[in-house]
């Protein structure tokens, strides 16, 4: 008969030396490890902590939850955004110029957006490639959301579709049109996420934090009821001439450059945000979108994702696709034309001029 304090402790001896095993730390281990397995599979798939995320062996990705995370992070972004305004105390820091020799502002409001945004995308998704325009900064709190599939309306055609994580790159713009923020001009103020694959913008959300508004599109697939809602609008009474929004921090000079192209007859719409000018064209409040200076990709995956959902285009002054995959610069130096339709006919004007000014819009 085996004594008792040999059955809490047994022993065994291997090449002269005793080992005690003790049997009720590895107990508690395992019903500890049996309690996190059932925890983990007790949620739906897309429903389950961000840290599930991290614990996965493949390398796909799911674009129906990174649809499902786009959302979320962009909606909570503009939280951050909405806190700060109201606060009142914004801590504005100047970034430099911008190309058209405007202030580029910076805030709290950026840092907190793009800290919530940017970590939030990344526990989740912690193989693809995530760049946002903040992220010289330093977020010194962790930041995290679970997956929550409520964010699409019950009629969203979102169906599963896996793909490899190393052929995706996430653009994040945690506050569009700081400068406008800072004048309280918040019906130009967004947030964005865009999903690319393999180069190509596939996925966009466009958000307006003061108004709660959440355009998105998955091309090939869904869009949010609101952006349906824009493209339904009828078109603004301004004749046959078309209307081009253009950033409202340009020079005059740039203006004088829109009616060259289009003519003396077209109607100018100045405006703030690559992404409110993206909607603009959507809800038929512009024929065009032209950009003639250098952007970042930031400010438009969105915008082209929502865009070609729709059946429109964006290009560069070359007519040449954007390329938004993880290689690629940042910086979008060819300018850029947004439309729903006739854009061919538009860069055919814009073509010409160029022609006639030595390959120069500007």
């Amino acid at each position: 008969m085996i004594p008792m304090k040999e059955r809490k402790d047994r022993k065994e001896i291997m090449n002269g030396r005793t080992i005690r095993i003790n049997r009720v730390p590895a107990t508690i281990t395992a019903i500890l490890l049996t309690i996190v397995l059932v925890y983990f599979l007790n949620f739906h798939q897309e429903e389950r902590p961000s840290i599930y995320g991290m614990l996965r062996s493949d390398n796909k990705v799911n674009l129906r939850k990174m649809l499902i995370a786009a959302i979320q992070a962009a909606q909570r972004g503009g939280l951050e955004i909405v806190d700060v305004a109201n606060s009142r105390q914004l801590k504005e820091r100047s970034k430099g110029k911008t190309a058209e020799g405007v202030n580029d502002p910076f805030t709290d409001a950026d840092g907190r957006s793009h800290c919530v945004m940017k970590q939030g995308l990344k526990r989740i998704f912690p193989r693809v490639h995530i760049f946002s325009e903040e992220d010289k900064e330093h977020c010194q709190d962790a930041h995290s959301f679970d997956l929550d599939p409520t964010v699409l309306h019950e009629t969203a055609i979102v169906p599963d579709v896996a793909v490899t994580a190393q052929d995706v790159t996430v653009w994040v713009d945690p506050l569009d049109a700081t400068k406008e923020f800072t004048e309280e001009l918040y019906e130009y103020v967004t947030t964005m996420v865009c999903v690319a694959v393999a180069g190509q913008p596939v996925i966009g959300v466009i958000h307006n934090p003061f108004s709660g508004h959440t355009a998105w599109a998955w091309v090939g697939h869904s869009m949010s009821e609101y952006l349906d809602e824009l493209h339904k609008l009828p078109r603004a009474d301004k004749g046959s001439d078309p209307i081009i929004t253009i950033s409202r921090s340009h020079t005059a000079a740039a203006q004088d450059v829109t009616r060259a192209v289009f003519g003396q007859n077209v109607n100018i719409l100045t405006a703030a945000g690559a992404g409110y000018k993206v909607l603009q064209v959507v809800a038929n409040n512009a024929t065009a979108y032209l950009h003639t200076s250098i952007i970042k990709k930031w400010d438009i995956c969105a915008g082209d994702a929502i865009l070609r959902a729709l059946g429109g285009a964006m290009t560069t002054l070359n007519d040449e696709s954007i390329n938004y995959g993880p290689n690629e610069s940042p910086v979008n130096k060819d300018g850029l034309l947004a439309s729903l339709t006739h854009h061919g006919d538009y860069m055919e004007r814009v073509s010409k001029y160029r022609a006639q000014h030595n390959g120069k819009l500007r």
